[in-house]
């Protein structure tokens, strides 16, 4: 499924988020950026431990829940590594909405600053972090789109969803958002 927001391509996919040929990768980080399992250690596993030397490195401190920091891809087919950090679900009470907003918007700010025309999501906390799928997606999208529409870039947004729940969740978001808009 895909939409055009202005001159930008929102695409939603089921699959390998190591494996797409963009121009960043964004990995869904703990604030330590200390590596992890699911999607982040599979970016991790696949990038190389040049991954983890370089978060170390430039970023000693971590990420702050709801930014983004950036890092070369290491063997990933990819020029950068966005390393972004969601809340962890507690009920929506928390703020979690805005910080997940956040999170993405920060990877798009990213991907303007590194010149990248194409980058490519996951469902950022919706793993152990435990955040809905169906809220996730809402929240996501609405904060891409947002900054599509204002920006105008980058060319391409695409979701890589692991499992068809997933994609499904996406997929109806996005059918409602831009239905509405």
């Amino acid at each position: 499924m895909f939409a055009l927001i202005r001159q930008s391509r929102l695409e939603l996919v089921q699959g390998d988020i190591t494996q797409q040929q963009v121009d960043a990768i964004v990995n869904a980080a703990n604030s330590e950026l200390a590596g992890g399992g699911g999607v982040d250690g599979a970016i991790h596993r696949a990038g190389g431990p040049q991954l983890m030397a370089e978060t170390d490195r430039l970023y000693p401190d971590g990420c702050q829940t709801g930014s983004a920091v950036a890092t070369g891809a290491g063997r990933l087919n990819a020029r950068f590594v966005f390393h972004a950090v969601g809340p962890i679900w507690e009920g929506g009470h928390s703020g979690e909405p805005a910080l997940l907003a956040g999170a993405y918007r920060r990877c798009l700010e990213l991907a303007m600053e590194h010149n990248c025309q194409s980058v490519a999501f996951p469902a950022i906390s919706t793993g152990v972090y435990g955040y809905p799928k169906n809220r996730a997606a809402e929240t996501s999208l609405a904060a891409v789109c947002a900054f599509l529409q204002t920006h105008n870039q980058p060319a391409l947004v695409r979701f890589v969803l692991f499992d068809a729940g997933t994609l499904a969740a996406y997929s109806q978001a996005l059918e409602t958002l831009t239905r509405d808009s």
